[in-house]
């Protein structure tokens, strides 16, 4: 009866817990709170802005050097929508061509003139590695007037750069060569967004290599990226190294001006260059060094050599109302 008694004043005041249960409770509930905040906190899904967009043709393909988050290669279709609803919102409307005045409307040559005229390029005495105004620069650089020698605005390179970068799905660790890089209108795009020494090109013309040394790269902030640019004319690929395995070569209208043998010696030449199967060789505007022969003739050629042709794409132009014709190659032979 007593022990009964006892047992009902004990459910009566409740469970009797004692100060180390207490005090073991505690330090896991505040174990268990530490590790739960620490693993949201270092989550690895994607931000809001980082999550593509369905329907696009663009992909994010791997971040250059010293640069943070995904860059996309190419316009997406938000930009292009971005960029006509800020020409809508602000009233912008084509204008005739007019000359407009303005803090200095002199063109090119009045520029080129002034500069000889008023002695506007300067040099000091002293050794090269600590002078820059020793190093030569020609007055045609200085007033741009290389960004004329194309026929179309210089502005294209970018959309040369982002087909074919967008065609070969691009990374940065991706090996390119130019063939006839001119001034750089679209091998400053590779050279930034690839790593450091991995765009070559071969170029004849010695003014478009000063343009590309004394200017553009300097211009552009890329000099640290120590592209190969080689001088050559006749389809010598020796000074790039025969270890060199390419993902992308490509000649934008270049093929256009060399003789059907030699641009044959120069694909002879870079088929052992390029990665095979995935690897591509891509030429713009036509290939009448190939179709001059039939279409039996080239195909017949391509394949001794161990090419293949993929086909032909265009690509259109956000830049200016102009679009260009692509033709497509692999390597098929390991």
């Amino acid at each position: 009866m007593a022990l009964s008694g006892s047992a009902s004043r004990a459910m009566s005041k409740g469970v009797v817990i004692t100060v180390p249960v207490l005090i073991l409770s505690a330090s896991l509930a505040a174990f268990f709170l530490f590790f739960l905040l620490s693993s949201l906190s270092s989550c690895s899904c994607p931000r809001p802005s980082d999550t593509p967009v369905s329907g696009t043709s663009s992909i994010d393909v791997g971040v250059p050097e010293s640069s943070h988050g995904n860059i996309p290669l190419s316009t997406r279709k938000e930009d292009v929508e971005w960029v006509i609803d800020q020409i809508h919102a602000n009233g912008l409307h084509m204008h005739d061509n007019v000359l407009r005045k303005g803090i200095n409307p002199r063109t090119r040559a009045q520029q080129l003139v002034d500069l000889r005229q008023f002695k506007g390029i300067s040099h000091y005495e002293g050794p090269k590695s600590n002078n820059h105004t020793a190093l030569p620069c020609p007055g045609e650089l200085l007033v741009e007037e290389h960004h004329s020698n194309y026929g179309e605005p210089w502005a294209g390179g970018r959309d040369v750069f982002e087909f074919l970068a967008q065609s070969t799905q691009l990374r940065p660790d991706s090996q390119v060569l130019e063939i006839g890089c001119g001034t750089l209108r679209v091998g400053l795009h590779f050279i930034r967004y690839l790593n450091r020494e991995h765009f070559h090109c071969l170029e004849r013309d010695e003014l478009s290599l000063m343009a590309a040394f004394r200017y553009e790269l300097p211009a552009q902030g890329l000099l640290n990226k120590r592209p190969l640019i080689v001088k050559g004319d006749d389809m010598d690929f020796s000074k790039f190294g025969s270890s060199i395995m390419y993902d992308l070569i490509y000649a934008s209208a270049v093929f256009l001006h060399m003789p059907d043998k030699l641009v044959w010696t120069g694909l002879e030449r870079l088929t052992s260059k390029l990665k095979p199967y995935d690897g591509r060789i891509f030429v713009s505007h036509n290939i009448k060094f190939c179709s001059r022969l039939g279409g039996e003739e080239c195909t017949k050629k391509l394949m001794s050599l161990g090419l293949e042709y993929i086909g032909k794409k265009t690509h259109d132009s956000l830049l200016f109302n102009h679009y260009e014709i692509w033709f497509e190659f692999r390597r098929v032979k390991a």
